[in-house]
């Protein structure tokens, strides 16, 4: 019996690991449905993977809860201010930024705080109607490169990139960006590739680890 209820509380604990991610998708990022100055130019980015640095990951112990309160990536010529709070819309997928807050990013609530233990989740636009966005210079940047997240605390979270991915959003890897890890990371979202239906079929995705706070 015991053992029995081992497995049904694994299972239910696997359960409510994979049910918030499964309701958590990125659809409509990078709307371009006309009017305004028009998209940026189609961006495309290739695949890259770097292996994790062991001893970096694990002499960076994770920081205590604290609101992020902008978004710095140099490599990019991000520099925003402040940070957004997104949710889940009534279909279940992820909030993103209003268009006329293009150049603002967005932490999903859902998700632990930029530092903690965990996969913390920022979105942001490449392009809206309006023009290019805050991640208008998505193409620059490289595997290796820092975010960095400044916090309510006082203190900012340095992240090291350590995958790139362009997908189509039909097959947006769910699992992949929004369950937990053991140590602090951070996956930004944002989108890419060409317009089709009046928005970006694709989304890039940045995958990085907390290696300085």
């Amino acid at each position: 019996m015991k053992a029995l209820a081992h497995r049904r509380r694994a299972s239910l604990a696997m359960t409510a690991l994979v049910a918030v991610p499964l309701a958590a998708g990125l659809a409509a990022c990078g709307q371009n449905g006309g009017g305004g100055g028009g998209p940026a130019p189609d961006v495309s980015v290739r695949d890259a993977s770097a292996a994790p640095r062991p001893e970096r990951a694990t002499a960076v112990a994770p920081m205590p809860r604290s609101m992020p309160t902008g978004l710095r990536i140099p490599s990019a010529g991000v520099d925003a201010r402040d940070m957004l709070r997104l949710g889940l819309d009534a279909d279940r997928e992820l909030q993103v930024p209003p268009v006329g807050q293009a150049d603002e990013p967005g932490w999903w609530t859902g998700s632990p705080t930029p530092g903690q233990r965990g996969a913390a989740v920022v979105v942001a636009h490449y392009d809206t109607a309006r023009g290019p966005a805050l991640m208008r210079n998505i193409a620059e940047v490289h595997t290796g490169d820092t975010i960095e997240v400044p916090r309510e605390d006082g203190r900012t979270a340095t992240f090291e990139v350590r995958e790139i991915q362009q997908v189509n959003k039909k097959d947006f890897p769910t699992h992949k960006v929004y369950a937990q890890t053991d140590r602090p990371t951070l996956r930004l979202v944002t989108c890419g590739g060409p317009v089709v239906g009046g928005h970006r079929s694709d989304n890039i995705i940045l995958y990085a680890d907390l290696v300085h706070h």
